[in-house]
Protein backbone atom coordinates (compact mmCIF):
# COMPACT_ATOMS: atom_id res chain seq x y z
CA UNK A 1 0.00 0.00 0.00
CA UNK A 2 1.27 3.68 -0.96
CA UNK A 3 2.28 5.35 2.26
CA UNK A 4 0.50 8.95 2.38
CA UNK A 5 1.93 12.20 4.24
CA UNK A 6 -0.06 14.65 5.21
CA UNK A 7 1.42 17.98 6.33
CA UNK A 8 0.27 21.57 6.79
CA UNK A 9 2.56 24.44 6.76
CA UNK A 10 2.57 27.59 9.17
CA UNK A 11 3.66 31.06 8.56
CA UNK A 12 3.12 32.40 12.00
CA UNK A 13 0.02 33.72 10.61
CA UNK A 14 -3.50 33.94 11.49
CA UNK A 15 -4.96 32.12 8.38
CA UNK A 16 -2.35 28.95 8.78
CA UNK A 17 -3.05 28.81 12.36
CA UNK A 18 -7.01 28.92 11.87
CA UNK A 19 -6.58 25.79 9.37
CA UNK A 20 -4.62 23.83 11.55
CA UNK A 21 -7.09 24.58 13.98
CA UNK A 22 -9.91 23.47 11.74
CA UNK A 23 -8.23 20.83 10.73
CA UNK A 24 -7.31 19.31 13.91
CA UNK A 25 -11.53 19.71 15.42
CA UNK A 26 -12.57 17.92 12.02
CA UNK A 27 -9.79 15.70 10.97
CA UNK A 28 -8.57 13.88 14.30
CA UNK A 29 -8.15 10.67 12.11
CA UNK A 30 -5.27 12.42 9.76
CA UNK A 31 -2.09 12.55 11.34
CA UNK A 32 -0.81 15.44 10.10
CA UNK A 33 2.49 17.05 10.07
CA UNK A 34 3.24 20.63 11.15
CA UNK A 35 6.08 22.23 10.02
CA UNK A 36 7.54 26.18 9.76
CA UNK A 37 9.84 27.09 8.34
CA UNK A 38 12.36 29.84 10.18
CA UNK A 39 14.49 32.22 8.17
CA UNK A 40 16.09 33.64 11.71
CA UNK A 41 14.72 36.96 10.46
CA UNK A 42 11.03 36.23 12.28
CA UNK A 43 9.36 39.13 14.85
CA UNK A 44 9.77 38.04 18.01
CA UNK A 45 6.12 37.43 18.35
CA UNK A 46 6.05 34.60 16.29
CA UNK A 47 7.63 31.90 18.19
CA UNK A 48 5.18 32.30 21.46
CA UNK A 49 1.65 32.22 19.33
CA UNK A 50 3.30 29.40 17.51
CA UNK A 51 3.78 27.35 21.41
CA UNK A 52 0.70 28.36 21.89
CA UNK A 53 -1.05 26.76 18.91
CA UNK A 54 1.57 23.59 19.28
CA UNK A 55 -0.35 23.30 22.87
CA UNK A 56 -3.90 23.14 20.84
CA UNK A 57 -2.81 20.69 18.58
CA UNK A 58 -1.28 18.28 20.97
CA UNK A 59 1.84 17.33 19.06
CA UNK A 60 5.17 18.86 17.83
CA UNK A 61 5.41 21.50 14.85
CA UNK A 62 8.68 20.81 13.12
CA UNK A 63 11.28 23.90 12.31
CA UNK A 64 12.59 23.65 8.94
CA UNK A 65 15.89 25.93 8.40
CA UNK A 66 17.09 26.83 5.46
CA UNK A 67 20.88 25.30 4.98
CA UNK A 68 21.63 29.36 3.49
CA UNK A 69 20.42 32.34 5.19
CA UNK A 70 19.31 35.56 3.71
CA UNK A 71 22.53 37.29 3.76
CA UNK A 72 23.85 34.47 1.66
CA UNK A 73 20.92 34.70 -0.88
CA UNK A 74 20.97 38.00 -0.89
CA UNK A 75 24.90 37.90 -2.47
CA UNK A 76 23.84 35.49 -5.22
CA UNK A 77 21.59 37.66 -6.26
CA UNK A 78 23.68 40.12 -6.67
CA UNK A 79 22.90 42.05 -3.54
CA UNK A 80 19.12 43.24 -5.22
CA UNK A 81 16.80 43.18 -2.60
CA UNK A 82 13.33 40.28 -3.02
CA UNK A 83 10.50 42.49 -4.01
CA UNK A 84 6.84 41.32 -4.92
CA UNK A 85 8.34 41.34 -8.75
CA UNK A 86 11.15 38.96 -7.32
CA UNK A 87 9.99 37.38 -4.60
CA UNK A 88 13.38 35.37 -4.25
CA UNK A 89 13.25 35.12 -0.45
CA UNK A 90 9.93 33.04 -0.45
CA UNK A 91 11.58 30.60 -3.22
CA UNK A 92 14.76 30.28 -1.07
CA UNK A 93 14.05 30.81 2.57
CA UNK A 94 10.77 29.52 2.40
CA UNK A 95 9.41 26.81 -0.36
CA UNK A 96 13.40 25.59 -1.01
CA UNK A 97 13.99 24.14 2.35
CA UNK A 98 9.89 22.46 2.54
CA UNK A 99 10.59 20.62 -0.75
CA UNK A 100 14.30 19.74 0.67
CA UNK A 101 12.26 17.79 3.31
CA UNK A 102 10.01 16.16 1.39
CA UNK A 103 11.97 15.16 -1.35
CA UNK A 104 13.30 11.85 -0.23
CA UNK A 105 9.87 10.74 0.06
CA UNK A 106 8.53 11.59 -2.97
CA UNK A 107 10.99 10.59 -4.81
CA UNK A 108 10.14 7.17 -3.28
CA UNK A 109 6.75 7.19 -4.15
CA UNK A 110 5.56 8.57 -0.98
CA UNK A 111 2.04 10.72 -2.05
CA UNK A 112 2.35 14.09 0.10
CA UNK A 113 -1.31 16.30 0.71
CA UNK A 114 -0.21 19.87 1.50
CA UNK A 115 -3.16 21.50 2.77
CA UNK A 116 -2.36 25.27 2.07
CA UNK A 117 -4.66 28.12 4.10
CA UNK A 118 -6.14 30.41 1.46
CA UNK A 119 -9.74 31.66 2.40
CA UNK A 120 -12.88 31.37 0.60
CA UNK A 121 -12.97 34.99 0.28
CA UNK A 122 -9.49 35.32 -1.48
CA UNK A 123 -10.32 34.08 -4.95
CA UNK A 124 -7.74 36.06 -5.95
CA UNK A 125 -4.98 34.43 -4.25
CA UNK A 126 -3.29 31.14 -5.45
CA UNK A 127 -2.11 28.30 -3.71
CA UNK A 128 1.77 26.57 -4.11
CA UNK A 129 1.81 24.98 -7.52
CA UNK A 130 2.68 21.36 -7.12
CA UNK A 131 6.15 20.57 -8.96
CA UNK A 132 5.99 16.67 -8.49
CA UNK A 133 3.69 14.18 -9.35
CA UNK A 134 3.39 12.60 -5.43
CA UNK A 135 2.18 15.79 -4.25
CA UNK A 136 -1.17 17.58 -4.30
CA UNK A 137 -2.53 20.40 -2.51
CA UNK A 138 -6.02 20.89 -0.82
CA UNK A 139 -7.39 24.26 0.39
CA UNK A 140 -9.97 23.38 3.35
CA UNK A 141 -11.07 27.46 4.44
CA UNK A 142 -12.06 27.67 0.56
CA UNK A 143 -13.57 24.38 -0.28
CA UNK A 144 -15.10 24.84 3.29
CA UNK A 145 -16.43 28.40 2.96
CA UNK A 146 -14.43 29.96 5.77
CA UNK A 147 -13.68 33.40 5.24
CA UNK A 148 -11.79 35.83 7.28
CA UNK A 149 -14.62 36.48 10.18
CA UNK A 150 -14.43 32.66 9.96
CA UNK A 151 -10.87 32.41 10.70
CA UNK A 152 -10.69 34.76 13.48
CA UNK A 153 -14.08 33.01 15.00
CA UNK A 154 -11.40 29.75 14.89
CA UNK A 155 -8.68 30.82 16.52
CA UNK A 156 -10.78 32.69 19.25
CA UNK A 157 -13.34 30.02 20.06
CA UNK A 158 -10.14 27.48 19.96
CA UNK A 159 -8.04 29.67 22.79
CA UNK A 160 -5.20 30.05 20.53
CA UNK A 161 -6.20 33.66 19.97
CA UNK A 162 -4.07 36.31 17.58
CA UNK A 163 -1.03 36.62 17.26
CA UNK A 164 0.24 39.40 19.41
CA UNK A 165 1.45 41.48 16.44
CA UNK A 166 -2.04 41.74 14.64
CA UNK A 167 -2.20 44.84 17.32
CA UNK A 168 0.24 46.93 14.88
CA UNK A 169 1.29 44.87 11.90
CA UNK A 170 -0.64 42.52 9.40
CA UNK A 171 1.51 40.72 7.96
CA UNK A 172 3.91 37.81 9.36
CA UNK A 173 7.04 36.63 7.75
CA UNK A 174 10.57 38.17 8.14
CA UNK A 175 11.04 41.57 10.12
CA UNK A 176 11.48 43.59 6.65
CA UNK A 177 8.99 42.13 4.58
CA UNK A 178 8.49 44.62 1.42
CA UNK A 179 4.94 44.10 1.67
CA UNK A 180 4.55 45.85 5.00
CA UNK A 181 2.92 49.32 4.70
CA UNK A 182 4.68 52.45 5.36
CA UNK A 183 2.95 52.98 8.69
CA UNK A 184 4.01 49.30 9.33
CA UNK A 185 7.58 50.35 9.39
CA UNK A 186 6.99 53.26 11.71
CA UNK A 187 5.88 50.66 14.16
CA UNK A 188 8.42 47.87 13.71
CA UNK A 189 10.87 51.10 14.15
CA UNK A 190 9.05 51.93 17.40
CA UNK A 191 8.65 48.36 18.77
CA UNK A 192 11.88 46.74 17.35
CA UNK A 193 14.63 49.26 16.66
CA UNK A 194 17.25 46.70 16.28
CA UNK A 195 15.33 44.73 13.31
CA UNK A 196 14.65 47.96 11.57
CA UNK A 197 18.05 48.91 11.91
CA UNK A 198 19.10 45.42 10.53
CA UNK A 199 16.72 46.30 7.52
CA UNK A 200 18.03 49.70 7.28
CA UNK A 201 21.95 48.47 7.01
CA UNK A 202 21.33 45.59 4.40
CA UNK A 203 19.14 47.83 2.25
CA UNK A 204 21.96 50.34 2.50
CA UNK A 205 24.45 47.48 1.35
CA UNK A 206 22.12 46.78 -1.13
CA UNK A 207 21.95 49.89 -2.99
CA UNK A 208 25.68 50.71 -2.91
CA UNK A 209 25.84 47.67 -4.76
CA UNK A 210 23.21 48.54 -7.32
CA UNK A 211 19.87 47.11 -6.01
CA UNK A 212 16.77 49.03 -8.04
CA UNK A 213 14.63 48.10 -5.09
CA UNK A 214 14.19 49.77 -1.60
CA UNK A 215 12.21 47.99 0.75
CA UNK A 216 9.34 50.45 0.84
CA UNK A 217 8.59 51.75 -2.26
CA UNK A 218 9.55 54.60 -3.57
CA UNK A 219 11.78 55.49 -0.23
CA UNK A 220 14.66 54.27 1.57
CA UNK A 221 14.48 53.22 5.51
CA UNK A 222 17.12 56.34 5.85
CA UNK A 223 14.33 58.44 4.65
CA UNK A 224 11.50 56.79 6.18
CA UNK A 225 12.63 57.09 9.57
CA UNK A 226 12.79 60.94 9.69
CA UNK A 227 10.84 62.83 12.24
CA UNK A 228 8.99 64.74 9.72
CA UNK A 229 8.67 61.86 7.34
CA UNK A 230 7.11 59.46 10.52
CA UNK A 231 4.70 62.37 11.75
CA UNK A 232 3.40 62.45 7.95
CA UNK A 233 3.05 58.75 7.14
CA UNK A 234 1.32 58.77 10.65
CA UNK A 235 -1.02 61.62 9.39
CA UNK A 236 -1.88 59.95 6.35
CA UNK A 237 -2.42 56.52 8.10
CA UNK A 238 -5.00 58.55 10.13
CA UNK A 239 -6.67 60.32 7.24
CA UNK A 240 -7.36 56.75 5.56
CA UNK A 241 -8.14 54.80 8.35
CA UNK A 242 -11.17 58.10 9.01
CA UNK A 243 -12.08 57.64 5.42
CA UNK A 244 -12.54 54.34 5.53
CA UNK A 245 -14.74 54.20 9.41
CA UNK A 246 -16.88 56.49 7.27
CA UNK A 247 -17.51 54.36 4.11
CA UNK A 248 -17.79 51.19 6.61
CA UNK A 249 -20.95 49.41 6.93
CA UNK A 250 -22.80 49.49 10.10
CA UNK A 251 -22.58 46.13 11.75
CA UNK A 252 -24.12 45.40 15.12
CA UNK A 253 -22.57 42.80 16.18
CA UNK A 254 -19.19 44.76 15.52
CA UNK A 255 -17.71 46.79 19.12
CA UNK A 256 -17.54 50.18 17.91
CA UNK A 257 -14.35 51.17 17.39
CA UNK A 258 -12.53 47.75 16.08
CA UNK A 259 -9.41 48.14 14.44
CA UNK A 260 -9.57 47.68 10.96
CA UNK A 261 -6.80 45.47 9.38
CA UNK A 262 -4.57 46.69 6.39
CA UNK A 263 -6.33 44.44 3.89
CA UNK A 264 -9.43 46.49 4.74
CA UNK A 265 -7.25 50.01 4.83
CA UNK A 266 -5.31 49.52 2.05
CA UNK A 267 -6.38 47.08 -0.01
CA UNK A 268 -5.80 42.95 -0.31
CA UNK A 269 -2.58 42.44 -2.14
CA UNK A 270 -1.16 39.25 -3.67
CA UNK A 271 0.69 37.96 -1.08
CA UNK A 272 3.36 35.58 -0.71
CA UNK A 273 1.32 32.22 0.31
CA UNK A 274 4.30 30.70 2.34
CA UNK A 275 5.10 33.57 4.58
CA UNK A 276 1.78 35.45 5.18
CA UNK A 277 -1.02 33.00 5.66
Amino acid sequence: MTRTRHVLGLSGGRDSAALAVFMRQNYPELDIEYFFTDTGKELPEVRPFLDQLEGFLGKPITYLNPDRQFDFWLKQYKYFLPSPNTRWCTRQLKLRPMEAWLRGDLDEGVKVVSYIAIRADEDYREGYTSTHPNLSVKLPLREHSIDKEGVIELLQASGVGLPAYYSWRSRSGCTFCFYQQKIEWVRLLELHPDAFEEARQLEKSAVEHGSPFTWSQGESLEQLATPERIAQIREDHAKRVARMNERRPRNPLRVDGDAMDMDEVYGSAKMCIACHK
